[in-house]
Parts: C-alpha cells; structure tokens; sequence
C-alpha cells in the first residue's frame, strides 16, 4: 500500500452483529496482512455502538475467531460501547463551533422532504434554523456545506463527492442517544493513530464524512483502500442480512487460503493442512495489494 512516513498503523473493526463469516475474514486477511508487510502495528476495536443489532455473546465469539486462524493483534482490544464520554466531547467540540445542529425530524418527515443520494435520502437541512415540531427526542447533524469533499483510495482512485447533495447534512447523534458510527470512527482512528485504513468498498461512500469530520476536528486523515467485496451467488455481500455462513476455525486452513486467493495471491502451492504459521508465513512472503483482482 501507499508508504507513510510515520509508523504504519492499520486496524480490523467488526461489528458483533453476528458470527463472523467469509467476506469478514477477507477483510480482516487484508488489513492484517498490509500491516504486517510493512512492519506495522494491527490493533483490533469492536464497533459495538449499536446495542439493537448486537448479538449476545458475538464480540467474544469473533475474538475467539480470529483467535483459531491464527491472528495476533497489538493492545488491548478497543470497545466502542465504552467511550461515550470521548465521542461527547467531540460532539461539544463540534457544537461550540457551530458546526452542527440538533434534528428533531423522524424518518417519516426525512423521506418526505428528502431527495435521492448516493446512499439513501438527503435531509435538505430543515431544521438548521430551528426545530419546529414538538418532540422530546432529537439528533444531532453535521453541517454539510462543504462543495466537494474529495480523497484518493488506493483502489478506487479520486473519490470527489458533492457532500451537500451527494450526502446531505448527516447524523453523528442518533435520537435514541447512541453516538452514530461516523463520528465514532473518526475519533477512534485519530487516538489510536491509525494511519492506514483497510475495509471493504461498502464503506467507500462513507469515507467522504470520515474525511470532512477529520477536517472539522483538525484531526489526521489515514490512508484508505476500500478492497473488493465478497458477494454470494446473487451478487449481494455477504452478511448477516444474506445469510452468510459462520467460518469454522476446524477449517481455519481451508478458509485461508481461500481468502488469499481472493486477495489475488497465487495459492497454487498452499496446502490447507498445513499449520497456519506456516500458512502465514507464506501469505506474508507473497503479498502485494496491488495484485487484489479489482
């Protein structure tokens, strides 16, 4: 990947909304093996903000999955559940540079007033001057007033967003008081210093965000590659919500090489019998990102 004069810093974030399947794997295989190519440190968060989709027991149940194929993180592992007080205080920061407003629109009135974007409705700003209705509860949104938001990803090039109309003015506080995964990520990568950020191409069109709240914040930007996404036979990605099959570390070998394969290394010569440091090992020797089919 891109060097970086700093210390090369990556990191796997899944959220425990279920057991972790292929797709995470690859993802997880990428970003390890980035890190671990250039001598890096790979640190490992759990984005378990969103406490209605979490699964019981499926944050320990990935650790111990990555755990049998063979993964060794740096540190202790980063619970984003536990740092309300961290993602309050660059709410605060936000709010005291009016930077943001609170929204007491439900998503009823938003798909009402709202044009198509790239990702959903675009919330034209309605309640910027103040809200109208009667409700108790309330968002908080950023401001997106910037033209264009523009950052160059690895794989995918220059990435030019027209944030105002492309994404509109976005919620970094949901009404129901959970912290919003765009601001939460943003905070979290600056502490821990990430510096190189591996995921999967669904994330891609929240990277424009990530990249104006890093702006606002005066924090850092990373460096990103949004690798290809592993899709099932009807071309959807693979997650909770298609059904994917649980990976099953009794076939941790099997499953690797897979990944490598997919991941464009040339696993002619891997066996998935044998140990996984040996599997690694090779993995490491044969990366190069640049060969990811694209």
């Amino acid at each position: 990947m891109v060097s970086d004069s700093r210390h090369y810093v990556g990191r796997y974030a899944p959220s425990p909304t279920g057991p972790l399947h292929f797709g995470s794997l690859v993802a997880a295989v990428a970003s390890y093996l980035d890190a671990q190519s250039q001598a890096g440190t790979w640190l490992l968060r759990m984005e378990d903000l969103d406490k209605p989709r979490e699964m019981p027991g499926a944050a320990d149940d990935i650790l111990r999955t990555l755990a049998g194929f063979g993964f060794e993180w740096d540190g202790e592992v980063i619970y984003q559940s536990k740092r309300d007080q961290i993602y309050q205080s660059a709410l605060d920061t936000l709010i005291n540079m009016d930077l943001v407003y609170p929204c007491n629109c439900s998503r009823r009135d938003v798909i009402a007033i709202a044009h198509a974007g790239i990702e959903g409705p675009v919330y034209p700003g309605s309640c910027r001057s103040g809200m109208s209705k009667q409700r108790s509860t309330k968002a908080w949104r950023v401001k997106a007033n910037a033209e264009h938001v523009i950052f160059n990803d690895f794989f995918q090039g220059s990435i030019d967003h027209h944030l105002k109309t492309d994404i509109g003015d976005f919620v970094i506080k949901r009404a129901d008081g959970l912290f919003a995964y765009q601001l939460a990520v943003v905070v979290d990568d600056a502490e821990q210093g990430i510096t190189h950020v591996v995921r999967g191409a669904d994330l891609l069109n929240s990277t424009s965000r990530h990249v104006l709240l890093q702006y606002l914040l005066t924090l850092h930007s990373p460096h990103y590659a949004h690798i290809p996404l592993v899709t099932n036979a009807q071309g959807e990605k693979l997650s909770k919500q298609t059904n994917a099959a649980p990976v099953n570390v009794a076939d941790a070998g099997h499953h690797l090489v897979n990944a490598f394969q997919f991941l464009g290394i040339d696993t002619q010569l891997y066996s998935s019998r044998d140990s996984l440091n040996n599997l690694w090992t090779q993995a490491l020797q044969d990366w190069n990102m640049s060969h990811i089919p694209r």
